[in-house]
């Protein structure tokens, strides 16, 4: 293999340049062309290409986002958006693609892959963490430093007002944001799609931590709690139980911004150095992941389609450090 290609799909992570510069920089290692798509599977369609090479990806390592630009593509998941990007993947002369993204991205290039044998090897850029066959994905730490630094300051306004926040964060269907945002800022609770919500059972604990003296509260929400998300659950809340100020912030796409952490850049440069080396030795519809500090392949259809569970301890130790 003498040329490859690379590309971020799906929202952008914290991180996803510091894997476009492993990525490259281990293609040039071994001798091998690398082409940037910009714009993800838009991209790929289009032939919106440019060559990449170790001068590239100087000084991205610490930049937020993605260099090559992110986008969904509607057109993709056509028979006819597919054939488009095959033509152009050919006539580019470009032998397998790297994927930097989520279940998404890599359900695109599971289904490529089986009608025109193009390799992929994918590598989990998601701030959600919501992929199976990695304990983090690539953005994940640096999207729960940003919330922590938020509610953070939350928390000061909360206690200086007598108020209540509920504090809606990203995850999709996943609450792994939540969940250790929640605990790492003492949260009085956390709610997540994993577990069904009781709008009486959290006014309860509510009311609990009220006859303890507590003046101000956290309630973290995950933006696919069952219950509606944050505005939803404050409004139930406030009809039966009208003790606290209430108010409501959505930390919305702040979330996916600015430079990535150092567990972030150490991931990302892993797994991209990981993935080429992989795609060289013939691996095809994989992605890339670290599971107990070692480097595992997953195919696409088991990274995408089985669950990842939310660690049930952490849940408990929730029940026990906010009463």
């Amino acid at each position: 293999m003498k040329k490859i290609g690379v590309f971020t799909s799906g929202g952008d992570s914290p991180g996803m340049n510091a894997c476009i510069r492993a990525v490259v920089r281990t293609a040039v290692y071994h001798a091998v062309e690398v082409i940037g798509v910009n714009r993800g599977y838009n991209g790929l369609i289009e032939g919106d290409f440019v060559e990449l090479k170790s001068h590239s990806v100087a000084n991205i390592l610490q930049r937020g986002g993605t260099i090559l630009k992110s986008a969904r593509s509607e057109e993709f998941k056509t028979k006819e958006g597919r054939k488009k990007a095959f033509s152009t993947i050919k006539s580019a002369g470009i032998e397998g693609i790297i994927a930097i993204g989520g279940d998404g991205t890599f359900t695109g290039a599971n289904e490529f892959n089986s009608e025109f044998d193009i390799p992929f090897i994918g590598i989990p850029g998601t701030i959600d963490n919501d992929l199976f066959g990695t304990d983090n994905t690539i953005g994940y730490d640096t999207a729960l430093n940003t919330v922590i630094d938020a509610v953070d300051k939350i928390r000061d306004t909360a206690s200086s007002h007598n108020r209540l926040f509920f504090v809606e964060v990203m995850g999709k269907d996943a609450g792994f944001i939540a969940l250790r945002s929640g605990i790492a800022t003492g949260a009085e609770a956390i709610l997540v799609p994993e577990t069904k919500t009781y709008i009486n059972e959290l006014i309860h604990k509510l009311e609990q931590g009220r006859r303890k003296s507590k003046t101000s509260g956290i309630v973290i929400v995950a933006e696919g709690d069952d219950a509606g998300g944050a505005f939803e659950v404050a409004k139930k809340v406030k009809e039966k139980f009208d003790y606290y100020d209430t108010r409501v912030v959505v930390l919305g796409h702040v979330q996916r911004g600015g430079s990535p952490s150092a567990k972030d850049r150490v991931l990302a440069s892993q797994l991209g150095n990981a993935a080429v080396e992989k795609l060289l030795d013939g691996e095809v519809n994989k992605m890339v992941g670290i599971v107990n500090n070692q480097l595992v392949l997953t195919p696409f259809e088991k990274a995408i389609k089985h669950n990842k569970e939310l660690n049930t301890n952490l849940l408990k130790l929730v029940e026990v450090l906010s009463i």
